[in-house]
């Protein structure tokens, strides 16, 4: 089992995502404060429209809080320019989206390489790792598949080994497994459960209970705030 919460890795305080839209203005986050800590597995849940997405999002520095202070281990992240979030988002935060998001004519192997070639790393050094990374979810067997010759669900395991690859702070998981069938939905999150035993903080957006029931953390937001914030036991 992973070890009891430590430090905090994410502190947001007094958040806000506002959007201009002609003479509306919509507060997609409205004050939200949150802490998030190491090795943490929580489930961010709510309507469509509460601001799960837009949270995910400014936590995944693939957006800008308009007001308030989002700091990730300690940093402000308002403070950094577009190459260091970009530098943030390839070595800190693993993603792992609902459509997958793979290069079509590209194999596991290659699409699992894929972030490691911004490091400058050598190409035995990232074959090594992606290696590794598709071993441990389970597709060790199938490094030249290309993804029309996966299932839905290797197809997802390719995308968990790639966010895994530059072994991450935090794994993002935005609907894992909204494309995949419910016995595979079952075994994604086996794969997800175990990632956080071994110590991974895990961090979902989703919107099916039964999904959300396998985090020790639930968040629901409700427009832009957090509703309830509940951990449950394993």
């Amino acid at each position: 089992m992973a070890d009891a919460p430590s430090h905090a890795v994410i502190e947001l305080r007094d958040l806000y995502r506002i959007y201009e839209m002609g003479d509306q203005v919509l507060h997609a986050l409205d004050g939200l404060d949150l802490d998030i800590h190491r090795n943490e597995y929580v489930a961010i849940i709510g309507a469509s429209g509460s601001g799960k997405s837009t949270l995910m999002n400014i936590i995944g520095c693939l957006d800008r809080a308009s007001r308030g202070e989002y700091r990730l281990e300690g940093t402000p992240v308002g403070d950094m320019n577009e190459n260091e979030l970009a530098r943030i988002r390839n070595r800190e935060i693993g993603f792992v989206f609902q459509s997958f998001n793979l290069l079509g004519r590209a194999s596991a192997l290659k699409n699992v390489m894929q972030p490691l070639v911004y490091r400058k790393m050598p190409r035995s050094e990232r074959r090594a790792r992606a290696v590794e990374a598709l071993e441990r979810v389970g597709l060790g067997d199938r490094l030249d598949s290309r993804p029309n010759q996966l299932s839905g669900g290797q197809r997802q395991r390719v995308a968990i080994a790639r966010a895994l690859v530059g072994k991450p702070a935090i794994l993002l998981a935005d609907e894992p497994t909204g494309n995949l069938d419910s016995q595979t939905s079952q075994e994604i999150m086996t794969l997800i459960d175990q990632l956080h035993d071994d110590g991974q903080t895990v961090i979902m957006v989703t919107h099916e209970p039964d999904i959300a029931a396998h985090c020790r953390r639930v968040i629901r937001l409700t427009d832009g705030r957090v509703e309830y914030d509940r951990r449950q036991a394993a």
